[in-house]
């Protein structure tokens, strides 16, 4: 049997709503506790006004929403398939010959726009509120702003000394490099400009090579320019720094500030300056997936779902259900976690928790439906 348009749209409008009302509430609470975490931050600083507290979690409120949508629709779809079993409206269907597989058709539909939406739509507009966020919460709270930034001719870096310790009262450098070495700490094709606390320029320097060790740049064939005087060529100069490559990499943007349409030419920027760009790939692809992972979710969801109520229990299935999407997610992080560190290939780690869940999902329901 065909499942008829107006059931079909009934079923999915019903399963969208319900994983709106899960997500608004997710929403709540997760907003209520980071304002309280927010407040208990900024209350070791001074003239952080409560407004600027409130504004940080509205900025944060797109990026709460793609991660607590998988969460939302594991809970909206089993609040929907509880509510539909009850009023025995999926009974009469499934005795009219429609099978699981028909009147869960329309909720798949539905979590797979939906995640096709926050991949391409909010992502986007996600990643500009989170890296305005980062910046409003550098200037007033973290008191730590991002010193570094990629772009096709290579790496610039910013680094901020106290001038007091150097000769040539130099508080400033705007560090630039075509690309950094990782094994041995060398940056190739540099030039240092270098700023007093007025941010008047006082001197350039043209490196073939420098060096990254013992919180020093040892730069090798060098020419320095000084304003008014003749360039003059040196075979070394060393520059102390406080920089590190955990520093480096560090201050690199964070995969949620970039959007989902710039992440492919970023990974590829940050690969050309010689830097790892495992993170950036797993979070694109993992966004790729995301559509995916959550139909395998309205799946699992309906395995704890789908019981007659007069067989009793169900608020234990209900329970159970959420505690498998929790065990899920911990999975997934783990996953995450070795993808990022480099021990298993990227597009396994990213595609494997959604392939698991379905499978998974798929299992169950072939077998307490035909089995």
């Amino acid at each position: 049997m065909k499942l008829p348009w107006t059931l079909s749209h009934y079923i999915g409008k019903y399963f969208l709503l319900s994983i709106l009302l899960a997500l608004f509430g997710l929403l709540a609470i997760t907003s209520l506790v980071d304002i309280v975490e927010m407040i208990r931050r900024s209350s070791g600083r001074d003239g952080v006004p409560f407004h600027i507290i409130i504004t940080l979690t509205l900025l944060k409120i797109p990026s709460f929403t793609t991660k607590l949508v998988p969460y939302a629709v594991l809970i909206g779809s089993m609040m929907a398939l509880t509510k539909l079993t009850r009023t025995q409206e999926l009974i009469i269907a499934r005795s009219a010959g429609v099978s699981v597989w028909q009147f869960l058709s329309p909720a798949m539909i539905v979590v797979f726009t939906l995640g096709v939406f926050m991949t391409t739509l909010l992502n986007p507009f996600s990643a500009i509120l989170a890296a305005r966020n980062e910046q409003i919460e550098a200037k007033y709270i973290s008191g730590y702003a991002n010193l570094l930034a990629v772009s096709p001719s290579g790496l610039w870096l910013r680094q901020i000394e106290d001038s007091k310790s150097n000769s040539n009262n130099a508080s400033e450098y705007i560090i630039h490099a075509a690309k950094m070495l990782q094994n041995d700490m060398s940056f190739a094709k540099i030039i240092i400009f270098a700023f007093d606390k007025n941010k008047k320029f006082i001197e350039r320097l043209d490196a073939e090579r420098a060096i990254l060790q013992d919180n020093a740049l040892y730069l090798t064939n060098v020419v320095r320019s000084v304003p008014a005087k003749p360039s003059e060529k040196l075979k070394e100069y060393v520059l102390p720094t406080t920089l590190t490559l955990e520093h480096i990499q560090d201050s690199f943007a964070s995969p949620e500030t970039i959007s989902f349409w710039h992440l492919p030419t970023f990974i590829n920027m940050l690969e050309s300056a010689g830097f790892s760009a495992l993170k950036h790939k797993l979070y694109w692809n993992s966004l790729l997936a995301n559509p995916f992972l959550m139909m395998g979710t309205v799946l699992i969801a309906a395995v704890f779902s789908l019981r007659l109520p007069r067989r009793g229990k169900i608020g234990i299935l209900i329970v159970a259900g959420i505690i498998t999407g929790f065990l899920l997610h911990f999975f997934t992080d783990i996953i995450f976690a070795f993808g990022a560190a480099g021990t298993i290939p990227i597009m396994l780690a990213a595609w494997t928790p959604a392939l698991v869940t379905n499978m998974v999902g798929i299992s169950l329901l072939l077998h307490l439906e035909d089995g």
